[in-house]
């Protein structure tokens, strides 16, 4: 079938959706005090901040899911997440002290701390990459050679790297063997056309396109409709999704050292939760106020799983091979101008299993499955428009 045909009604629904979902979000306003691990709350519990990168979705479904169940509490602590945006860059929240600790993207967060951030990943949450490029199946883009000549869409940003990587070791010049397209944060270009393959996380964007109805059928169409390129599989993906912490407190605060170990009990308890109860966790994070739908969160909660677990050397422990790659890749992959992430190999200091693991050991005595190796995702059934 012809996939040139676009209904423009549908194409504008799809990005004033994006814009919907960029304009709102009900987190705590900016004006509020920043949590700090050496005051105390009300009732003794020690006051945290967590900033995410991005609005109340399922991504963060652990960490709603731990504030919701009470796990935080049980720790002594009080924590308020504070959503994201586009105009928020979560590490330096951290590094400017108005957040404890951050959820942002590796080589974001390197970059950052090339430039001075004073920043230190605590916990590798996810432990896969999320990022594709979808194409229609009837123009299939499976490999990244194939976008050889293509109009290729990217939302840049930072989040182009593995794309980038991908093209240039199947041997293409992202400046002159494809047309890259700016892509908005939605689908629309693919729907409409205008893009060849679209930069998609599998959580999200991805789930938008199967949200949509197919003009030529009246149905919502099917993973069978698109193709994908998998970072993963290409050899070129990246850590994204890590918690990241002040270094300098890291190094010399022992409460704040306490807390981080707290913190993240707490946290692992929380993915567990989601784990074992994906539609519980979505619904958790609805009543947190997503913009949403209840079918598009679900989605998101199981797919966010799967890049989680199974964590082979436990939950949040950061792997030195993937590590090392998404180094690599942010050394000497360059973008459209020229330039890579980092322009220096980033010191011992970059990250530490220290928290992550003293907090996994501590567990050890309880009923948990800390590395979820007989995780298996549900089915999940998607409603027009995510609802």
């Amino acid at each position: 079938m012809g996939h040139t045909r676009r209904i423009p009604g549908l194409v504008a629904a799809a990005a004033a959706g994006a814009l919907l979902l960029s304009a709102c979000g009900g987190g705590t306003s900016e004006d509020e005090s920043p949590g700090s691990a050496e005051g105390e709350a009300d009732g003794g519990l020690t006051p945290v901040t967590l900033q995410l990168q991005w609005f109340a979705q399922g991504q963060f479904a652990g960490y709603y899911a731990a504030l919701d169940q009470g796990y935080f509490e049980e720790e002594g602590l009080d924590v308020t997440i504070r959503e994201g945006g586009a105009d928020i860059v979560p590490q330096t929240v951290v590094a400017d002290g108005q957040a404890d600790y951050a959820i942002a993207w590796v080589p974001k967060a390197l970059a950052s701390r090339e430039q001075g951030a004073g920043i230190t990943s605590i916990a590798q949450i996810f432990q896969r990459s999320g990022t594709l490029q979808v194409s229609w199946a009837d123009n299939p883009i499976t490999t990244s050679a194939d976008l050889a000549g293509k109009n290729v869409g990217n939302w840049g940003f930072g989040n182009e790297f593995e794309l980038f990587a991908g093209m240039t070791e199947a041997g293409l010049d992202p400046a002159a063997d494809v047309t890259l397209v700016q892509q908005a944060f939605d689908m629309s270009g693919l729907l409409a056309g205008d893009i060849d393959a679209a930069q998609a996380m599998t959580y999200n964007e991805y789930a938008q396109l199967l949200e949509t109805v197919d003009p030529d059928t009246g149905e919502l169409y099917t993973p069978e409709d698109f193709a994908v390129i998998d970072w993963n599989e290409e050899g070129t993906a990246m850590l994204q999704d890590s918690l990241w912490a002040d270094s300098e407190r890291l190094a010399s605060d022992a409460e704040y050292q306490d807390t981080t170990e707290a913190f993240l009990r707490a946290t692992i308890r929380g993915w567990i939760f989601a784990r074992d109860n994906p539609e519980e966790a979505a619904a958790i994070v609805v009543e947190h106020g997503s913009q949403l739908g209840a079918s598009h969160q679900l989605w998101m909660v199981n797919e966010v799983n799967k890049l989680i677990w199974p964590s082979p050397n436990g939950i949040g422990i950061t792997d030195e091979a993937a590590w090392a790659q998404t180094v690599d890749i942010s050394l000497g992959t360059a973008n459209v101008d020229g330039a890579t992430v980092l322009t220096a190999e980033p010191d011992e200091e970059a990250y530490t299993n220290e928290y992550i693991q003293a907090a996994l050991d501590s567990l050890e005595g309880e009923d948990l499955d800390l590395v979820g190796e007989g995780f298996q995702p549900i089915e999940v059934e998607l409603n027009e428009g995510g609802s």
